[in-house]
């Protein structure tokens, strides 16, 4: 087992030596004592285990030499022992970080061994942890992230491998819900920078006087309200990957300075000079097609050639054959174990029901289909009545919204009492569910009765 490296800062040199002697009786710690929170934070580059901190130093309080630990590295363990018993400045010091606060009593020394030894053995055991996920080295594996054994899809699964062995970039494309973000989860997941972060983000979903800042980050004083420095997206997807999609909502002045940050492979903060060197791989998203977007004059052309990469188009949900019962048994098989629900057999004529639809929404309103669907079964099965297949003026399916369980279950009594002229025992038998049920969430202004 290797050394447990500690610091003990401490200013008082009677009690730091106690606290060293004490420690040192365990041949395999080594402990290091500093008088002062300053020196201490000059040797954090040592990458102590553990340290303790008094809270009371000549040149600042544990407060701010905590604040300043956890600022260079979070995953150091901190305990604060103090003179005096503060509740306040206890529950300050856990709310920042710290393992655990100590008062300096005859018990001290003995609670800090304990400590000492609980997280020697946590780190262990995270170290073997670590060993071990390493040396299985499992591959992400497609088949298991993305359900289907369609032809179209198999053709996929050869393009994402492909994909993962380089770091080429890459443009996926299709119509919305067909799982492209999943995809670029896969090949992130699957390659050599699995280790590194995985940064999505929604071109569309962000403000457009926000998006340079998100992105690129900001210093501090860049703009009214930027209180501090901001750290961006491409920087916390250093050595990992970022996901950029609907790329084509980036407007035009936004491009440009894109397609800077990906030709030089670095950045500047918002309002600063620092240039940020960036080892980032990118992979765009788009339900739109790029190449009559850049003939419309709507996406920059240099841009597209940089960010277009291997392109993956993914097939919509209808042209995926059998696909369709894969996923539909899948969606089901986790609503019920989700909910803690017996397993539901879809009955034939409800899969027939499903194959010959056409699905607007993709996978994703499949999902919801069989939510709703496992919501309004009996218990035992899913029937052909049980699948609702309304779809609204925009061909969008009526229950595809992001809704919970509870917002859905609400939605379909509403509808049942509506279709029942508000009877609230025909609503009750046709769901198999108790009246009382309907009247408790109707007294609870959960249901409001037209």
């Amino acid at each position: 087992m290797e050394n447990f490296k500690i610091f003990i800062v401490e200013d008082d040199p009677w009690y730091g030596e106690l606290l060293e002697y004490h420690l040192s009786l365990n041949p395999d710690y080594t402990v290091k004592r500093f008088l002062n929170g300053k020196d201490c934070i000059a040797h954090l580059t040592e990458a102590p285990d553990l340290i303790t901190l008094d809270y009371a130093l000549p040149d600042g309080n544990g407060v701010d030499y905590l604040k300043k630990i956890k600022q260079y590295d979070n995953e150091i363990p901190v305990i604060v022992i103090s003179g005096q018993a503060k509740v306040n400045t206890a529950v300050e010091l856990l709310r920042l970080g710290a393992y655990d606060y100590l008062t300096k009593d005859e018990n001290t020394k003995d609670l800090l061994w304990n400590m000492v030894s609980h997280l020697r053995e946590n780190r262990s055991l995270k170290k073997e942890v670590e060993v071990l996920k390493t040396e299985l080295g499992k591959k992400y594996d497609f088949s298991k992230t993305i359900i289907g054994n369609s032809l179209a899809i198999r053709k996929i699964f050869s393009m994402m491998e492909k994909a993962s062995q380089t770091n080429i970039n890459v443009s996926i494309t299709g119509e919305t819900g067909t799982g492209k973000e999943l995809v670029a989860k896969a090949i992130h997941y699957n390659s050599e920078r699995k280790k590194k972060p995985f940064v999505a983000v929604n071109m569309a979903a962000i403000p457009k006087d926000l998006i340079e800042s998100e992105l690129f980050g900001h210093e501090k004083g860049s703009f009214t309200g930027s209180t501090g420095r901001k750290i961006g997206l491409f920087e916390q997807a250093n050595g990992g990957t970022i996901f950029l999609d609907e790329i084509a909502e980036l407007d035009m002045n936004l491009q440009s300075k894109l397609l800077r940050v990906l030709q030089e492979r670095e950045l500047t903060r918002v309002g600063g000079n620092e240039t940020v060197a960036l080892d980032v791989r990118v992979i765009v998203a788009t339900h739109k097609n790029l190449k009559e977007e850049v003939a419309q004059k709507n996406f920059r052309e240099d841009l597209y050639y940089r960010v277009i990469g291997l392109p993956i188009e993914l097939p919509p949900l209808r042209d995926r054959g059998s696909d369709v019962l894969l996923l539909a048994k899948y969606f089901v098989e986790d609503f019920c174990k989700s909910n803690k629900m017996n397993l539901l057999i879809i009955t034939a004529e409800a899969q027939d029901k499903l194959m010959n639809y056409h699905y607007p929404g993709n996978v994703r309103e499949l999902k919801a289909i069989m939510d709703v669907a496992s919501v309004m079964s009996n218990g035992i099965e899913i029937t052909k009545e049980d699948i609702n297949l309304t779809t609204v003026g925009n061909n969008e399916m009526l229950m595809a919204e992001e809704k919970t369980l509870k917002e859905y279950t609400q939605k379909i009594i509403v509808h049942f009492l509506k279709k029942y002229d508000n009877n609230v025992v025909k609503a009750a038998n046709k769901l198999d569910i108790g009246k009382s049920t309907i009247y408790k969430m109707i007294q609870n202004n959960e249901i409001v009765l037209d």
